[in-house]
């Protein structure tokens, strides 16, 4: 079945996409949830009209994500924890804690989008991507200090 996308699933492809998809999963799941449109003559005239808008809100994400990206590139976060005799902590630091610290300082990100392989076990200095809208990422320095 041809349906178009109504919105960016990270599966399947971007918005207005015209992608060939298995009935049951568009009957099922794609439709109920309005993510998709079955794809006809009609339909292409209207995906047209909602391209548009769609590459205008995405230029205006990009824009504040470029702002947001260039804010926070000389932002550092400091987060005091309890730290054992060779440097370990006795917890981690997580990507809730750096939200939190980054919320402090006046950046409302979601813990999702900070880019931790493992929790930080050790004190010290560490650079954090963080992923932005439209593809683009931020870095943070995250110094982790002796409670």
């Amino acid at each position: 079945m041809k349906v178009i996308l109504q919105k960016d699933i990270p599966s399947l492809g971007d918005a207005g996409d015209i992608k060939e998809v298995a009935e049951g999963f568009a009957r099922n799941y794609l439709l109920p949830k309005k993510l998709v449109i079955v794809a006809n003559e009609s339909s292409k005239k209207a995906i047209d009209h909602q391209m548009k808008l769609i590459k205008i809100k995405k230029d205006k994400r990009k824009k504040t994500s470029e702002q947001l990206a260039a804010s926070m590139s000389d932002v550092e976060v400091t987060i005091s924890a309890k730290v054992g005799e060779e440097g370990k902590l006795f917890g981690s630091i997580t990507s809730m804690d750096i939200a939190k610290q980054l919320k402090d300082k006046g950046f409302d990100i979601d813990k999702r989008k900070i880019l931790l392989d493992t929790p930080i076990k050790s004190e010290g200095e560490f650079k954090i991507s963080i992923k932005l809208e439209e593809g683009l990422s931020a870095t943070v320095k995250v110094i982790v200090v002796k409670e």
